[in-house]
């Protein structure tokens, strides 16, 4: 999956991170936190704070102890909670929040899956024309966002 960016939920003004497939048109929100927020807004942009970060850390402890990260996945769905793991070369898998995993695979330079459970319950298709422009299906996006509430995908206010 692709990071398409960090937006704000309105009217809670509560942050999402979209992604969209990589082959294909589903796109999957996920509420998380403002602190996390900034973690994959900073990453995506290439923002290098005076110092790092916790998910930079994260990456600086794993490099350090030659723990290759091969990808993270977003694994689940419940009661309107995301959940994710973090997968190594070594074959171990860790659980992690789906913000903390997009914000480590970002800085790490890895893969982001999401199982196709998780897209079929939670993706959502944005219907296009002919020859679709990816500016008209974000705008379309932002449109859905305006309307939507975390209720809508399960329980009041969950993040991951």
């Amino acid at each position: 999956m692709d990071v398409v960016g960090v937006r704000m939920e309105m009217p809670s003004n509560t942050p999402i991170v979209l992604l969209r497939e990589t082959e294909g048109e589903r796109y999957l929100p996920i509420w998380v936190g403002a602190v996390e927020a900034t973690a994959i807004a900073y990453a995506q942009q290439g923002v290098v704070p005076p110092r790092p970060l916790t998910h930079d850390l994260m990456k600086d402890l794993l490099e350090a102890l030659d723990a290759t990260v091969s990808e993270v996945r977003i694994t689940g769905l419940e009661d309107g909670v995301f959940y994710a793991v973090i997968a190594f070369e070594s074959g171990l898998e860790v659980q992690a929040r789906p913000s903390d995993a997009i914000a480590l695979a970002l800085r790490a330079e890895v893969p982001i899956v999401g199982s196709e459970t998780v897209l079929d319950e939670a993706g959502i298709e944005i219907p296009t024309e002919d020859e679709p422009v990816e500016e008209d299906q974000v705008e379309k996006f932002r449109e859905f966002l305006d309307q939507v509430s975390p209720e809508d995908f399960g329980a009041p206010g969950a993040t991951s």
